[in-house]
């Protein structure tokens, strides 16, 4: 028998009619399956949040302005933004690094690793004229994130999210959904940090030139290399990472999806590990988790990425576990079994 026929076989001989606790029930199997035991354990979670610049963001694709991003960084160190107080409550490593931001941050900023220094440039290029990097930084981004993800394994993390923080990244993340999914621009694209009606024709039509300039892009790296973020690149490099160390993978909003979608197509088998924490309010991610054929545990109509669906998720997750290895069987209770 093999080990997920072994859980199923304990989850369905809990007290409780077959399938009664639905989604804990798909988790508590998949935890276990992925860490190959009846008794599964999440240990030292971690959120990792990926910040970076974009190039096409000075081309008026956001409401907001790319100084955004630094700051943004700042209160992240600060304790002060949504990610802080989630991951506070349920007592989740979070972790903060400076991707590329197009900043000069403190250098003492960078000690201790209270802002990891994996800083590839200062912002990507504009995919409107050139490709978003060179393969040489795409490897960094790759390598730099295995670093991270690896020192969170050596230290006994086994479940960890991503998100990110990038003026932009809706943008780069419309354009490798669009390319990966073979989807129209219009079924992927979204408001953003709020765009009005106008404003979201003008990134479709930027987005569109964009996509034209660059041609019928099929190949995953090359896709994430034309149009990604260092953010988002190093996202998929630490989704790919996790799932080399067996860890159970976080996946956060729209951005970290396109992130997902990323390594999903270099290796399908990542789809094993990844546990999809919530619907996106942002427009193309339900097209999006319809191609991966996943299901979000949550709908809270959130889009503020952070890493915060994985954080809200995650109590969940560990109530998944604590069922599993806690609630009594029919057998050890004296309860007849229909």
């Amino acid at each position: 028998m093999t080990i997920a026929a072994q859980i199923q076989h304990k989850i369905d001989f809990k007290t409780k009619p077959l399938g009664a606790l639905g989604m804990l029930e798909k988790l508590a199997l998949q935890i276990g399956t992925v860490q190959n035991t009846l008794s599964p354990t999440l240990t030292k979670p971690a959120i990792v949040v990926f910040a970076a610049d974009h190039g096409i963001a000075t081309s008026g694709v956001s409401a907001y302005p790319q100084e955004v991003t630094f700051q943004m960084v700042m209160n992240f160190l600060a304790g002060g933004a949504a990610i802080n107080v989630f991951s506070k409550q349920h007592n989740i490593n979070l972790k903060v690094v400076d991707a590329g931001v197009n900043f000069d941050f403190e250098p003492n900023l960078y000690q201790n690793q209270h802002l990891i220094n994996a800083k590839i440039a200062h912002g990507t290029q504009n995919f409107l004229t050139q490709k978003a990097m060179t393969q040489t930084q795409l490897e960094q981004c790759f390598q730099a994130s295995k670093n991270i993800v690896d020192d969170l394994a050596n230290d006994g993390c086994n479940v960890v999210g991503f998100g990110e923080m990038g003026i932009g990244n809706t943008s780069a993340a419309t354009l490798i959904m669009s390319n990966l999914c073979h989807l129209p621009i219009e079924k992927c694209v979204g408001r953003g940090t709020g765009l009005n009606d106008a404003q979201l024709q003008n990134k479709i039509e930027i987005l569109t030139k964009a996509q034209s300039f660059h041609g019928n892009i099929t190949d995953p790296k090359e896709v994430l290399k034309t149009f990604g973020g260092f953010e988002i690149a190093q996202m998929c490099g630490a989704i790919l990472a996790a799932f080399d160390k067996n860890m159970v993978v976080l996946v956060d909003g729209f951005i970290a999806s396109a992130a997902f979608l990323v390594a999903y197509e270099i290796n399908k088998k990542v789809i094993d590990n990844a546990v999809f924490c919530h619907l996106s309010d942002e427009f193309g991610h339900q097209n999006l988790l319809n191609y991966l054929n996943a299901e979000p545990i949550l709908k809270l109509n959130m889009r503020l990425g952070e890493g915060t669906g994985c954080a809200v998720a995650y109590p969940i997750m560990v109530s998944a576990v604590a069922f599993l290895n806690n609630m009594a069987s029919f057998e050890s209770a004296g309860v007849s079994n229909k």
